[in-house]
């Protein structure tokens, strides 16, 4: 397994050329590592999907604040190997903060108004960090399928708009989130949880559910939905609301009423509400969606 982790971006250049020369379809995983049943899944779907597998571990310091997590964000690379390894990687990239933002390094990537809004409102540097980090990673791993769990859904909709306003040859494929038995979505951050917080974090997928409900007997206010989702939040007494929205799938434009699904004509996805929220419990932030029929 060790010949298959590298931390040097141009040997894994290097290493995809050659293995592009071969005619393969490359798919990549990117990761932070702490590696739980969601990021395998991801892999899983590579594998599926594409001919070599590139799983990337960095905990990339720009998409983090001065104030939040990073210096305590979880770090078990010896276990992520473990899984990677039953998994069967082809490679997996390891890079450092030096050999990722070398000394003189001085280039970003923003996409502007799907960044602006929920967690760029929350987080204002947070997807400038994370934009310019995939970039590189997929220009290193010159991947042709790249693939993002659904759970940062916002995450999703502003790597997909940088690789086509960008003209990047690879596709974004977006897979279903991965939830605990109980419902909570899988996150790396779930670790943080105390058990009081973690018996109390369900309001978070039981107000989707519940949203999808009310839709399904006949609501099509947005206001009203929102409002019974924050309601019920509300009942547990360790949450800290950051947003509860409903928005346009492909824009992420906060609607008045459910929609009808619809193509949209400027990137040919089918448009369609999706609900996003924010919430803290104790000094654990979590977010979490659902797509709306």
């Amino acid at each position: 397994m060790e010949h298959r982790v590298i931390d040097d971006p141009q040997v894994v250049q290097k290493k995809m050329i050659a293995v592009r020369q071969l005619g393969k379809l490359i798919g990549v995983v990117p990761t932070m590592g702490a590696l739980h049943e969601g990021h395998l899944s991801l892999v899983r779907q590579a594998k599926r999907d594409t001919d070599f597998v590139v799983v990337t571990i960095f905990v990339n310091p720009t998409q983090f604040a001065p104030h939040e997590d990073f210096d305590q964000y979880p770090r078990t690379l010896e276990r992520d190997l473990e899984l990677l390894q039953e998994l069967d990687v082809d490679l997996i990239f390891t890079p450092t903060n030096e050999t990722m933002y070398p000394a003189g390094y001085d280039t970003q990537v923003e996409v502007i108004e799907l960044a602006k809004r929920f967690e760029g409102a929350s987080r204002p540097t947070h997807y400038r960090g994370v934009t310019t980090v995939v970039l590189k990673l997929l220009n290193i791993t010159l991947a042709d399928v790249a693939f993002f769990g659904q759970k940062d859904y916002q995450q999703c909709c502003v790597i997909k708009k940088m690789a086509t306003d960008l003209n990047l040859p690879v596709i974004i494929t977006v897979c279903p989130t991965v939830r605990e038995p109980n419902g909570l979505a899988m996150s790396s951050r779930n670790r943080y949880l105390a058990p009081e917080e973690r018996t109390q974090v369900l309001v978070l997928s039981q107000s989707l559910t519940m949203a999808q409900e009310l839709i399904d007997n006949g609501e099509r206010a947005t206001v009203k939905i929102c409002r019974k989702m924050r309601e019920l939040i509300e009942t547990s007494p360790l949450a800290k609301i950051d947003y509860i929205a409903i928005v346009d799938s492909v824009t992420l434009e906060e609607l008045t009423e459910i929609p009808a699904c619809r193509k949209n004509h400027s990137s040919g996805d089918i448009s369609r509400a999706v609900a996003l929220l924010a919430v803290r419990f104790g000094s654990t932030r979590l977010i979490d969606n659902a797509m709306l029929i």
